[in-house]
């Protein structure tokens, strides 16, 4: 009986270090893009787009790294043209492709317990004929899906939990969906 309770304050006293590790640490990433007759941009931080805009070039693969190394804290999801949508990545993977001339259409990005209980992630999409759509957050999809736009750009944004953030209006689109503007 001993040996399990040392088992379980183990576990919740790591779980403790971990959150409160989370809370005092700033979280440095940066993200890169793989980019239509570009190929691979340079990585760019916090708050920083990558891609292009008025280029007409469609982003194909993107790529987030945490500058600590870290593999497990935040991950992220692309619907690519013809393929749906991928399964999550951790940071260090590429979701996307890269040499097949397929299209980014969607994104999805969210932290991982216990980041997720003290940080939030937002980003949007710059997508072909219509712009910048709206900030998503947390694990929300940004882009469209089923419209044939390309991803051309991404913004991504790491902010304290709570930081209330102007989100712009609709930052994701279906084709199925009622109401879909075509951009």
């Amino acid at each position: 009986m001993k040996k399990f309770f040392t088992f379980v304050l183990a576990g919740f006293l790591i779980l403790i270090a971990q959150v409160a590790f989370a809370e005092t640490r700033t979280v440095h990433l940066n993200f890169q893009a793989y980019v239509q007759d570009i190929g691979w941009q340079n990585a760019v931080g916090n708050g920083k787009v990558a891609g292009t805009t008025g280029q007409a070039k469609r982003l194909e693969a993107l790529l987030i790294n945490c500058m600590d190394g870290t593999t497990n804290m935040i991950q992220y999801n692309a619907h690519v043209q013809n393929v749906g949508w991928q399964g999550w990545k951790n940071s260090g993977s590429v979701a996307g492709t890269t040499g097949k001339n397929l299209r980014l259409e969607a994104i999805r990005i969210k932290f991982v317990e216990p980041y997720s209980k003290v940080l939030d992630v937002y980003y949007r999409a710059h997508v072909e004929n219509g712009g910048w759509l709206g900030w998503a957050a947390n694990g929300e999809p940004a882009g469209t899906a089923g419209a044939g736009l390309r991803l051309e750009a991404i913004q991504i944004q790491i902010v304290p939990k709570g930081t209330k953030i102007d989100r712009g209006g609709k930052a994701y689109y279906e084709k199925a969906q009622p109401g879909l503007v075509v951009i």
